[in-house]
């Protein structure tokens, strides 16, 4: 445990942030860009290459998201293209309620429900993402990034900065002090600083696990996911560019009970892709396993609040969605693109970047938003996993409604792809 230390002679930062994943890397490299001197710690080593073993995830990026990564200089140095999302089909697996559904699984979302030249979303993997940041945050100017390293925080000693103690992760070197005008925690779900804060967390468990795996198959996807709603839970299909040997490739995200994912998990690749195969399009053709199977516990969860002195929540450590969506990573981003603004114009002004004005105005930005979707999550995945004739019925007809009504599909798409500011 690294011990706070006296705060004389300690070098003083305008933002310090803690965690150095994709959202905490992000805004500090633009926050570095517009003249702020930040320091970022992490208390694992940073990823120089692309190794799958380590992250199993991929992620669906929406328009306003590449804008930043690009920026930041993140996206010019992933290791492999981005794949487009050009098509997103919607299907329901369960039997029909009502007769005149009988014939009715689903709908597609397609390229014409967009504007001309908008996709709806970005497929990139975490094995390409993280490597890329890593390049960006050792290159960025004004900018420090110390890994593996882990801090202790005082938010007491005064009301004017946050003072800091760091040490190297397995070293016997001396403590290193620091202080800084706002502390942003961006650690993930568990956030220590959050709990350290003393901010509380509510976690809504669905009592459900996800794999997460890789497949190859015999013939493109052309750019389509499929979103496959299953009385044990949903089943995605997320296009992936593909890598050496296997130009045809795509993730996997499969729901269902923690028995039930743990024996997938370990079953023979024959059986579990026995078993894959009739949830994705046959057309598809062979199926293969080429990467290891991950799981994780699935819920969602909140922070009762995003700020105290001199510190705010961000990402994950702030709120967690059900992954129904594939939007844990945009509302991340959300985050970043409001405290960005609001920070970038204080210090422009001259104005206190911690004070509690600031940092209101950044919780009143987001939280609502936030929970709002949230929220809407959370019904999704009630919704299309209930068998409750009343629920079906009305599911059912919204998607028949969904598959007729072209301005309808266009609206929502709109704003799934993050076109309309929040």
């Amino acid at each position: 445990m690294v011990q706070l230390s006296p705060p004389e002679n300690k070098q003083h930062f305008d933002i310090c942030i803690n965690g150095a994943g994709p959202i905490g890397a992000v805004l500090g490299i633009l926050l570095a860009q517009k003249g702020l001197k930040v320091l970022i710690f992490e208390k694992r080593k940073l990823p120089q290459n692309r190794v799958l073993a380590q992250d199993g995830r991929a992620y669906a990026l929406n328009e306003r998201v590449r804008p930043m990564l690009e920026q930041t200089n993140i996206w010019q140095h992933l290791t492999k293209t981005a794949q487009k999302i050009t098509t997103i089909h919607v299907r329901d697996r369960f039997k029909p309620v009502l007769f005149w559904l009988k014939n009715i699984e689903g709908f597609s979302f397609k390229p014409s429900d967009l504007p001309k030249g908008d996709v709806f979303g970005w497929m990139v993997e975490a094995a390409d993402l993280l490597p890329a940041i890593t390049h960006a945050l050792r290159n960025c100017p004004n900018l420090t990034i110390l890994s593996p390293y882990t801090a202790e925080f005082d938010f007491e000693t005064s009301k004017e900065t946050v003072h800091i103690s760091a040490q190297e992760e397995g070293s016997t070197a001396s403590i290193e002090n620091y202080t800084a005008s706002l502390v942003i925690a961006a650690d993930g779900r568990r956030s220590e600083l959050r709990k350290k804060v003393g901010i509380d967390l509510t976690i809504h468990p669905y009592h459900k696990d996800a794999l997460v795996t890789l497949i190859a198959h015999e013939h493109p996807h052309n750019g389509s996911a499929l979103e496959n709603f299953l009385p044990e839970g949903p089943f995605a299909r997320l296009p992936l560019c593909g890598m050496e040997g296997h130009p045809h490739c795509s993730a996997i995200v499969w729901t269902d009970t923690p028995a039930w994912i743990s024996r997938l998990k370990n079953l023979p690749e024959k059986s579990f892709l026995n078993l894959t195969a009739p949830k994705v399009e046959a057309e598809l053709g062979k199926l293969s396993n080429i990467g290891p199977r991950w799981t994780y516990p699935l819920s969602s969860q909140h922070a009762h609040k995003y700020i105290a002195q001199r510190f705010a929540l961000i990402g994950d450590s702030a709120h967690g969605l059900h992954p129904v969506a594939g939007q844990g990573m945009n509302l991340g981003f959300r985050d970043v693109f409001v405290l960005e603004k609001l920070l970038s114009a204080a210090f422009e002004k001259g104005e206190d970047i911690g004070s509690e004005k600031l940092l209101k105005t950044y919780e009143q930005k987001t939280r609502p938003f936030n929970m709002a979707l949230l929220a809407s999550c959370d019904l999704m995945e009630r919704s299309f996993s209930s068998a409750n004739p009343l629920i079906k019925a009305g599911r059912q007809a919204t998607l028949n409604l969904f598959r007729k009504i072209s301005p309808l599909r266009k609206m929502i798409a709109t704003q799934a792809v993050g076109r309309k500011k929040g």
